[in-house]
């Protein structure tokens, strides 16, 4: 009798007794009560089925606290699309957005099952010029326009100004690319798409909530932030005045910013906390305290020289007007599928005017600011972001309808 031993008849052979000694555990597991793996599993909270109601006087995904994937689309409508097709367009999308931030298929769904899992979908709507031009001309807000010119923007036209604005965003990567499906399925009749931008920020559950997120630059990013839920918030973000179609809604400014993140790698740490301004470990100004702490920009060192730079980052982002601050949302991107890798943060800003929140600061950035060495904003966007609609209503049913 052959007795020699192949390697293809030990790993079998060693697989077989590996199965009949997990079988055994297992079975001993059984017989002493022990839970299954399966059975433990089931016991942990799922984030999957959370939900964000869609309805209501103002849309989800601004004071929302942020998840964790977002993806940002933009669309052009179709030369033929009047008032009575952005009315369709809207009653459409608004209807499947609100069924799948319910963990609801979309009307016409072919894959049902991946909406069964909403993460706390949050889908919301942004109008540029364009369309409310096609409803009524004189319904278009002064600050509804691009942005001025700043020196230090490198501005890409595939990243620009747009008809249509679809915000995204879950804490399911899975769930965010399926509710962009569907509803850029619903726009194909009245539109054609100009960009998507996608974003990510670290996973729901890895930080404690409300951590306030860190860039690709290793900087915490947004610690000077308006509180949702406050007075002040309310003042400076919901719309107070304008055209009345945008009472509850709000002014979303959209930048693509480019991170060079070679050439800050060739910083030292003081370096780059002296860019910024705060320190790395822990977002807290370098004049002292926490990362909330107040920036004492007077403070000067043992040889008088100020603490915190004229150049640096939170010295020309501050002012001393209270109405020029803003509410920032940022996602961090990162591309390495093609020849040139880029990385960056997508800069979402809301506000109830920006151009006399948002254009002044960036004005101040864009003279002074050495973190402009390292960043270049490649893309920019403005959008009304209507109020939010009642059951049986739609997004931008105070202009269509008004």
């Amino acid at each position: 009798m052959d007795r020699t031993v192949s390697r293809r008849g030990l790993l079998l052979g060693g697989a077989a007794a590996g199965a009949g000694a997990v079988g055994g555990a297992l079975a001993h597991r059984w017989a002493a009560g022990a839970p299954t793996a399966p059975q433990e599993a089931a016991a942990l909270p799922l984030n999957g089925e959370r939900t964000v109601p869609f309805h209501g006087p103002r849309q989800a995904g601004v004071e929302t606290p942020p998840q964790a994937h977002a993806a940002f689309t933009a669309f052009d409508l179709g030369r033929d699309v009047d008032a009575e097709g952005v009315r369709r367009l809207m009653r459409l999308l608004s209807d499947d957005a609100a069924r799948l931030t319910r963990g609801e298929p979309a009307l016409a769904d072919t894959e049902p099952e991946l909406a069964a899992v909403p993460a706390g979908l949050t889908v919301t709507f942004g109008f540029g010029p364009g369309l409310v031009e096609r409803v009524d001309p004189d319904a278009v807000p002064g600050w509804l326009r691009p942005l001025p010119e700043f020196d230090h923007d490198d501005l890409d036209p595939r990243w620009g100004q747009a008809d249509l604005l679809v915000q995204v965003c879950a804490d399911d990567p899975v769930t965010v690319a399926h509710a962009v499906r569907m509803l850029g399925k619903d726009a194909r009749a009245f539109t054609e798409p100009r960009w998507t931008q996608s974003g990510f920020r670290r996973a729901h559950g890895s930080e404690a909530d409300g951590t306030t997120m860190r860039n690709l630059m290793g900087q915490v990013d947004g610690t000077v932030n308006p509180r949702p839920g406050t007075a002040d918030f309310d003042h400076l973000v919901w719309r107070e005045a304008g055209p009345p179609w945008l009472a509850g809604g709000t002014g979303l400014v959209l930048r693509r910013i480019e991170t060079h993140l070679d050439t800050w790698d060739e910083l030292d740490r003081p370096a780059r906390e002296a860019v910024i301004g705060r320190r790395l470990a822990d977002g807290a100004p370098l004049t002292g305290g926490g990362e909330h702490a107040e920036v004492d920009l007077a403070a000067t060192d043992a040889t008088g020289l100020s603490v915190i730079a004229d150049f640096a980052h939170v010295r020309r982002s501050r002012t001393d007007d209270p109405e020029e601050r803003i509410f920032r949302r940022g996602y961090n991107y990162d591309l390495r599928d093609h020849g040139t890798p880029e990385a960056g943060l997508l800069f979402a800003s809301y506000q109830a005017d920006p151009v006399r929140q948002f254009v002044p600061i960036q004005r101040r950035l864009d003279e002074l600011d050495l973190l402009n060495e390292w960043v270049t904003a490649v893309g920019s966007a403005v959008f009304a972001v209507p109020p939010g609609c009642a059951e049986g209503g739609y997004v931008g049913d105070t202009l269509l309808e008004g």
